[in-house]
């Protein structure tokens, strides 16, 4: 992928009618710009939290298998979306998707799943009943990043010197501290999204997309040029400059 304008969505976690007005956003600067294909690249945690997580995998699968130019990047909940269908009920992590802060048990009512009992082995019957099979495919099939000549596009974050096919999938799906203390640049500018911030934020490196739409706050959408940032708002474009 090498365009010249890419957009760019943060973390949807569930909240599928923002997915909407945030592409509602896009289609009005492709409308000012007259450009109608510049792709849009979706940070990952499609699911989780938010009321909705079937309609946004519904809605991103109907567009790319429409020939739209998206692309939808893996995250971490996304990972544990799918590693609770097909696990078995007792590995060690597999229950920590019904867990109340991740967010889990609100994307199985998305699904029809109404069990709120505590027999993982139960739940997971259910889940893989009701989970659409075009559905599970799209979560194994979820890139982990996405690049151009300026930017990259990850839904956690890189470790710095590392090529990119080189990376450890776990870095490129959970990775903070590291990655986020890291001042040095990355040779391209990274876009990410996974650790939740107030606003936007461009650190000349790296910048954070994820303003916590998980947690019932906005969902950013975000144009690029290059390197030069904007976010898309109700209003059009507004610079993402580089924090001083």
């Amino acid at each position: 992928m090498d365009p010249r304008r890419v957009y760019a969505i943060g973390d949807v976690h569930g909240q599928c009618n923002w997915l909407m007005a945030a592409h509602a956003r896009i289609m009005h600067d492709r409308a000012r710009t007259g450009d109608d294909w510049a792709p849009v690249v979706h940070l990952g945690d499609l699911c989780d939290r938010g009321p909705d997580s079937r309609g946004v995998i519904d809605f991103l699968l109907n567009g790319i298998t429409g020939g739209m130019p998206w692309v939808a990047l893996r995250g971490n909940h996304d990972w544990m979306m799918l590693n609770f269908v097909q696990s078995d009920p007792y590995d060690r992590w597999v229950d920590s998707w019904l867990w109340p802060n991740i967010g889990g048990r609100t994307t199985l009512r998305s699904y029809g799943v109404t069990e709120t009992g505590s027999d993982v082995a139960e739940i997971q019957r259910a889940a893989r009943a009701a989970f659409p099979a075009r559905h599970v495919d799209f979560l194994e099939t979820q890139p982990l990043w996405v690049e151009t000549e300026d930017l990259i596009f990850v839904h956690a974050g890189i470790r710095h010197g590392v090529p990119m096919p080189d990376q450890d999938p776990t870095d490129l799906t959970w990775i903070r501290d590291d990655f986020l203390n890291d001042t040095r640049d990355h040779g391209k500018l990274v876009v990410h999204g996974h650790t939740p911030v107030d606003y936007p934020e461009h650190h000349g490196n790296r910048v954070n997309l994820d303003t916590g739409a998980g947690f019932g706050l906005p969902l950013t959408v975000a144009v690029f040029e290059g390197r030069d940032a904007w976010v898309l708002g109700e209003n059009g474009r507004a610079p993402l400059y580089p924090l001083t």
